[in-house]
Order: C-alpha cells, then structure tokens, then sequence
C-alpha cells in the first residue's frame, strides 16, 4: 500500500475545509473540519487519546502535532469548525469560557486599562474585580454602553482593550456592537465581543467589527449540558497566535472526548437553534400577556428598548426570557420555581433541557443588593433557558406555576 505523506495529509485537510467554507451554516456545522478520515474512511472525526507524537525526524513531526498540551487532531476539527461558524479564520478552544477570558485579558499588560459594559455577567465579572484588577494591575471602567459617547468619554491612553456582550445576561440588554467597533478601531483598540447568548446561528460580531468573539460552548454549541468549555474566533493572526501560546503555555487544554462531543452536538446545532428560538419567541409573547408579570425581557419582542437595533445586528432572539413576577419578593420568585415541573432548577443555558433561576439568589447571590438593583436586578427577577421540548407543555408549567403565586 502506497504510503500518505506528511504533505498529502495536509493537502487533504486544507482542500476540504475551503470546499466547505463558503457553504451555509447548516453546512458547516456538519463538514468544516471534519473530512472522512484520510487512512480509513470513516466519516467521523477520530477521538485521538494520545498524549504524544511519533516524529519522521527530531523536531519534524509525522503530521502537525509533538505533543498533547500544544494540540491534537479532534481538536484541530473543532476550532476549524467554530471558526467557521462565526465567520472568523482562527479559532482556538480552551477547558471554559472563562479559560478564554483570561486568553483574551492576557494579551493585556500591567498597567494597561480596559472598559467593560456595566452589566457584565456574573462570573467575568467576578473574575475582574477579584483577580484581574488587585492581581495583574490592570485599570477596569465599567460604563453603561447604551450611549456609545460613555465609551469615548472613558478612554485614556492605556485603554487597551473594551469589552461587550450583546444581548447582556440576565436584562438582555442590546448595544450597538457595529459602533463600538468602529470607536476601538479608530483607537487602536482591541474590541472582545462575548456571543454566547445569541450563539453564531444568530450573530456575527467579527463581521459587525469586533476583533475577538468569545463562546461559552458549554451552552448552546455543545448543548447537551455534558461538558464545559469556551471558544474564541479572531481574524488578527497575531493576536491568535499570541493567546495560543499562552494556551499552552498556563495548560488549558481541552481533552479530545470533549472536542469530539461538540463536534457531534454542532452536527445537530441548527436545528436545536431554530427549535429553541421559536420556543423562546413564543414563551416571552405568553408571559407579556400574563397578568401576574410585570416585566418580559426578551429582545424579538416589540416592546423591548432594544428590539430595532437587535434585529439590525442578529436574526433571532435565541432561548433566554427573562420576566419579573408582579410585586414578588424572593420567596415567591423561589415558589414558583420550585413550583415548575419540566423546567430544571439551575442556573445554566443553552442545553435541550429548559431550566430556570432566580439570579438574585442564584448568579448574582455574592453581589451586593444595592449593586444587583442598580442595574435592575430584582428579587422577583426569573431567567428562563427554553430548551427543545414541546412549547404547549412548556407554557402549561409556566402557566400552572404562575398560579402557585396568586
């Protein structure tokens, strides 16, 4: 048998991802990254358990890989694959989103400043303010970034880096990602978009300007609430190369089973997404008519502040509503969840199953209350996470739920 060289393995796998590359969403998920095996043929991506690799000579190695912590090939599948799917060409994955995080705070050195929107979720959040800032001395500012003009009154020469959610968690709050890219462009600064909660079936920060997206693959890529890990795409080969070799460097590597389950659940992607966008879409219409709700937050509703700029920078509004209960304090907030028969009580998203929380005693519970009601946090604040099930039973829970308050 003629053997495969080193060159023809190579050529093999580039050629298939550009075949791929330009196809629709639905597409990629399937194929980018993940040709039938060159050797075998066999359709799936191989779990490659190994921890080394054989060299053809000292220090060439037989394919692209000399050692587990630097790379493997299941995980080579992945990061092509979730690059693709946000429009980016370099994708790195590390062992959780906040494993990211720190890749992407990182490039900063101390001394350098980044400005945050005010409404950070939880845990980056945390991460900041106990770690990043006392530890690295690196200047945080935390601004509301409904007004772009907040963001340049912010800035200083050793701003380094802004960074944003859009939808934010849990107020699903809408920013306008598009001008807050085009001010850190003019300033030379890198702009890091977290895009978990729209997912890339939704939104595409990098082509809205943004110079890193960020992904809690735990939630909707991997969807199946098995696994923990982050991504993130940028189209800067520097900056890429720089947060890989940091990767390797701290040890952040994710194991080829987990890259192999997220290559399995992408296949699927698609199609839990639309599910879990009509479901969502019809649950916030429900409980905007609910008379026992005094709020629904939830952007592809027509009522929500930010309804005209989210349908401008993303096509869907995903899976997660978030509802205040009408003059409800915790306790109450805690009968109705606990009054909920499909939904899971946690405080996760982005998984089949629907689950639901109550931020204020839940993510937020170590925020102090006059900071979580500064920026509208409520104890009768309720975060759904719709999952796939079937809405008529979806709403019923909520429905008899809802009358355990009454």
């Amino acid at each position: 048998m003629k053997s495969i060289t080193r060159e023809d393995k190579l050529s093999y796998y580039e050629d298939h991802h550009e075949i791929f590359d330009s196809k629709a969403i639905d597409t990629r998920a399937v194929h980018v990254g993940q040709p039938s095996d060159a050797i075998h043929g066999s359709i799936n991506v191989p779990i490659h358990m190994t921890s080394i690799y054989s060299q053809e000579d000292c220090g060439v190695p037989t394919f692209d890989h000399m050692y587990g912590r630097d790379g493997n090939p299941t995980r080579d599948a992945l990061e092509k694959c979730i690059a693709s799917l946000e429009n980016g060409k370099f994708g790195l994955v590390a062992n959780s989103c906040m494993s990211v995080s720190m890749l992407a705070i990182h490039l900063l050195k101390h001394g350098d400043g980044m400005i945050c929107i005010d409404d950070i979720c939880a845990a980056t959040g945390t991460y900041l303010k106990k770690i990043v800032k006392p530890n690295y001395g690196i200047e945080i500012d935390y601004v509301n970034f409904r007004d772009t003009k907040n963001i340049e009154d912010c800035m200083k020469e050793n701003t380094k880096m802004v960074w944003m959610e859009s939808p934010s968690n849990p107020l699903l709050e809408i920013y306008d990602i598009k001008a807050v890219a085009e001010i850190c462009k003019e300033n030379n600064i890198i702009l890091v978009v977290d895009n978990t909660l729209m997912s890339p079936y939704f939104q595409n920060p990098l082509q809205l300007g943004a110079t890193i997206v960020i992904q809690s693959v735990t939630k909707y890529l991997g969807g199946h609430s098995d696994l923990v890990m982050g991504a993130l795409v940028t189209n800067d080969e520097d900056l890429y190369q720089s947060m890989r070799e940091t990767c390797s460097i701290m040890g952040q590597t994710v194991s080829p089973m987990d890259c192999y389950l997220v290559l399995r659940s992408l296949k699927t992607f698609p199609l839990r997404m639309k599910k879990i966008n009509k479901n969502g879409t019809k649950v916030a219409a429900f409980l905007e008519e609910n008379t026992q709700v005094d709020k629904v937050y939830y952007p592809m509703l027509k009522s929500h502040e930010g309804y005209e700029l989210h349908k401008s920078q993303a096509t869907g509004g995903a899976g997660l509503v978030c509802f205040e209960l009408k003059d409800a304090d915790c306790e109450e907030a805690k009968i109705f969840l606990k009054s909920l028969k499909i939904f899971e009580l946690c405080k996760s998203l982005g998984g089949v199953q629907s689950c639901a929380s109550c931020p204020s005693v839940m993510s937020h519970k170590k925020m102090p209350k006059e900071e979580r009601e500064k920026i509208g946090i409520k104890d009768g604040l309720i975060r759904l996470a719709i999952g796939v099930e079937d809405i008529d039973d979806i709403i019923e829970d909520l429905e008899q739920a809802l009358k355990k308050i009454q």
